[in-house]
């Protein structure tokens, strides 16, 4: 059993021997100049979230930004650059004064 295997196995390497040409190769190619523009935001008071993005192509140019209100209260927005292969740029910024709640008391007092 394992040399009929073995010969099959044998065979199908053959085949790829003696027929290179036989097997398509697959080029890849980079899409053509990408354009888009989009945006879109959540906002719900009775969860507190707070958060979006919008983001604009244009060719290599990419340019955009998202913010996101953090669980302390603050809003941390980001800006980013992507031109090209110089990579991503990125500027983050926090809005707001980060504000906990009143410490839960100690058992100790208890």
């Amino acid at each position: 059993m394992n040399a009929k295997v073995l010969l099959v196995v044998l065979g199908f390497a053959a085949l790829a021997y003696a027929r290179p040409g036989s097997f398509e190769s697959f080029e890849s190619f980079e899409s053509g100049e990408g354009k888009y523009d989009f945006n879109w935001a959540v906002r719900d008071e009775s969860s507190e979230n707070d958060f979006g993005h919008q983001e604009a192509r244009d060719g290599e140019n990419t340019q955009g930004s998202y913010y996101v209100r953090l669980p302390d209260g603050r809003l941390q927005t980001v800006k980013y650059l992507v031109d090209g292969d110089s990579g991503y740029v990125a500027e983050v910024n926090y809005d707001g004064e980060a504000r906990f709640p009143d410490s839960y008391e100690s058992n100790e007092s208890k």
